[in-house]
């Protein structure tokens, strides 16, 4: 019977793999593997020998889902798919091939396995009464301003985003910031040998990042205690674009990053907000609208 299987892989330590799933991967038909040389290293140490590995990755994996669910109605095929670390979808590939085969009419399967935001949501020492997890954040401009919004607006009470080592620091400068300097607990190398978890202000784990030879050793899940902002809607309802922008800029914020902010809030478009701030500008320098 044809079924596809979404497998979850080590994120660190190999006595992650359950006895299910070396089972699924050693009698599967083939494995999509985000990248068949990570993946061969897998089966290598596992003792898996002879399986049929096809890469199925960001770029491919539209064509890949059309490609192998056809095969598998037609051929009878078990599939298994695997990402680098972790489980497939949770800010990996997986999803295309996941709707893909449902639509078809082909059972889609989950085989636990390790995932890097429960793991660190689970050492947090935070209240995990919900979460939202918003994987990688924009690097810079508009959108990652956006993306600030989006976690600001989220009515749960922890808010989980992924970094870099190389982009740790800006992460946590920002946070301090767009989310006036929150609890929360930083977790890199989880289950390998650099695993660390710091947890504070987002100011005071930067510090101690700073002090941390070995900052840039692991990849990394922060998890943001979003329990102390204010309600999404408190302060803003009613309260005019101007407004919004020259409070910003009273407590030292440039009309730029005020402008990136209040465009963020539900309810103020961005083409408005930029007219209000040239109108607070001109207010601010004097100036006069002429009629």
């Amino acid at each position: 019977m044809a079924c596809l299987y979404m497998v979850g892989t080590p994120i660190g330590n190999l006595s992650e793999v359950s006895p299910r799933v070396r089972e699924t991967l050693e009698n599967c038909d083939a494995i999509l593997a985000e990248d068949t040389r990570v993946t061969q290293k897998l089966l290598t140490a596992l003792g898996i020998p002879g399986k049929q590995l096809i890469s199925c990755h960001q770029h491919n994996e539209a064509g890949r889902a059309e490609q192998w669910v056809a095969r598998m109605l037609e051929e009878n095929l078990a599939v298994a798919m695997v990402t680098d670390a972790g489980t497939p979808c949770i800010s990996d590939p997986g999803y295309r091939v996941a709707a893909a085969a449902a639509s078809a009419g082909i059972p889609v399967m989950p085989v636990s396995g390790p995932s890097a935001v429960v793991d660190a949501l689970s050492v947090s020492g935070l209240n995990v009464d919900g979460y939202a997890f918003f994987g990688f954040l924009p690097r810079q401009g508009r959108e990652r301003g956006e993306a600030f919004g989006r976690i600001r607006g989220c009515r749960m009470g922890v808010a989980v985003v992924y970094e870099s080592p190389h982009r740790v620091k800006a992460l946590l400068e920002d946070v301090v910031r767009e989310l006036s300097d929150p609890q929360l607990s930083l977790s890199c190398d989880l289950t390998k040998f650099y695993e660390l978890t710091l947890r504070g202000r987002a100011s005071e784990v930067l510090t101690r990042l700073d002090a941390n030879p070995n900052a840039e050793k692991g990849e990394y899940v922060c998890c943001i205690d979003l329990h102390e902002l204010p309600a999404p809607d408190a302060g803003v309802s009613g309260v005019s674009a101007h407004g919004l922008l020259l409070e910003r800029l009273f407590r030292g914020m440039n009309m730029k990053d005020a402008v990136r902010e209040v465009s963020a809030l539900p309810g103020y478009a961005r083409n408005e907000v930029y007219k209000a701030s040239l109108e607070v500008a001109a207010f601010l320098d004097g100036g006069e609208e002429e009629e």
